[in-house]
């Protein structure tokens, strides 16, 4: 089975949307339509386990469709992430946790500014947004430092998903810090946060730096709509903070 992520087009209006994946991932396309005389479906289930991944362009309903009958265990179903024709939504569907799906839709949400959808148990569960920003440089142990001094008495354990703006999208020590906790990362568009510029106290250095009044709170808030920002901006040693947990249980 081959570890790298596969793309399966349901039709060539996803061709942009691969060519873009293809390049970042590494990932192999599949067109069923250029092999007439045999249905889609037939096609898919003879390659569903050349590959450990999935990400299949199209419909959730289509995605469905196809799988039917085909996974066996989820200690070895390859993982499958549907994404729309449209690049909204990245969604977990098959193979969360074990088959990686999870950290694929996030990978794929990352690179297209899709919004990843997981539903597993596990990450439901999980009530803390962590946005931050930081210096460039910033090894990951300063950004753990200054994590865990913004949780204070909470853990880790309790984050959800960590969220920064598109000049992080790579940053080294994030990324580390990240893979150290399986925590995925969630990115946003400088052009999203400008519209949403819910800053408690403007920096003059972000500003001049990345272009916006703050980092750290509008990715947090953007992250969890639903949230209430229980940390503001807490900054230690080039690194920003804040936290916002999710509400749902008080709507």
């Amino acid at each position: 089975m081959n570890p790298a992520p596969a793309i399966w087009l349901v039709r060539a209006h996803g061709e942009e949307l691969a060519a873009v994946l293809q390049a970042t991932l590494g990932a192999e396309v599949y067109r069923p339509w250029l092999h007439e005389g045999v249905s889609h479906k037939a096609q898919f289930g003879e390659c569903y386990r050349r590959h450990a991944q999935w990400i299949v362009i199209g419909a959730t309903g289509i995605a469905v469709r196809f799988l039917d009958g085909l996974p066996l265990d989820k200690h070895t179903d390859p993982a499958v992430v549907v994404l729309d024709e449209a690049g909204r939504f990245a969604v977990s569907l098959l193979a969360g946790h074990e088959g990686g799906a999870n950290a694929l839709a996030y990978r794929v949400a990352r690179t297209i500014g899709a919004t990843p959808v997981v539903t597993t148990a596990t990450e439901a569960l999980k009530p803390l947004v962590v946005g931050i920003g930081c210096r460039k440089g910033v090894p990951a142990e300063r950004i753990e430092a200054a994590v865990r001094h913004a949780l204070g008495t909470r853990s880790i354990e309790e984050v959800r998903e960590m969220a920064t703006v598109d000049l992080k999208a790579n940053e080294p020590g994030l990324l580390d810090f990240c893979g150290r906790h399986g925590l995925p990362l969630r990115v946003f568009a400088r052009a999203t946060l400008a519209a949403r510029p819910w800053v408690s106290v403007p920096s003059d250095w972000v500003r001049s730096n990345v272009g916006l009044d703050g980092v750290c709170e509008p990715c947090a808030l953007v992250a969890s709509p639903r949230g209430a920002l229980v940390v503001p901006k807490t900054c230690l040693d080039g690194v920003a903070v804040a936290v916002v947990e999710d509400k749902w249980m008080e709507i």
